[in-house]
C-alpha cells in the first residue's frame, strides 16, 4: 500500500508546499523545538490509564450479569491501578515541579547592629 500510494501518487512541488501552515497564519520560526521528555509520559499516562477507564465502563455495563465474581475482579483491577498510581507519584514522575534542595542551604549570622565594629 505505501509503494502504490507512492508510485500513483501526485507530484507537485511548490515553494510553499512543505511549509507547516495553520489557520492561515504564516509559521515564524522553525518548527522543529524539542520538548520536555514529561510531556511525551503525561501523555502515555493519560492513554493507559484513558483506556482503562474504557474497560471499567465496560464492566459497568455488564455488572449484572458478572455477579460478585466481576465485582471482586473489577477491585483488584482498580487496586492495581492506584498501586500502579501511588507508585508514579512516589518515583515523581508526575512532579512537575523543579527538584527540592537535598542540602539545607547555610547562612551566616552576622551582626549589623553597629557596621563601623572593626
Amino acid at each position: 500500500m505505501l509503494a502504490g500510494g507512492w508510485l500513483l501518487g501526485g507530484r507537485a512541488r511548490a515553494r510553499h508546499k512543505n511549509t507547516p501552515f495553520e489557520s492561515g497564519i504564516d509559521p515564524v520560526g522553525s518548527t522543529h523545538i524539542r520538548l520536555s521528555a514529561k510531556f511525551y509520559l503525561v501523555a502515555m499516562f493519560f492513554v493507559i490509564f484513558d483506556v482503562e477507564a474504557l474497560y471499567l465502563y465496560a464492566w459497568s455495563t455488564s455488572i449484572r450479569e458478572s455477579g460478585w465474581v466481576g465485582f471482586a475482579e473489577a477491585t483488584i483491577f482498580i487496586l492495581v491501578l492506584l498501586a500502579g498510581l501511588v507508585y508514579l507519584v512516589r518515583i515523581g514522575a508526575l512532579d512537575w515541579a523543579p527538584a527540592r534542595r537535598r542540602v539545607a542551604v547555610k547562612t551566616d549570622t552576622v551582626s549589623h547592629t553597629n557596621p563601623q565594629k572593626q
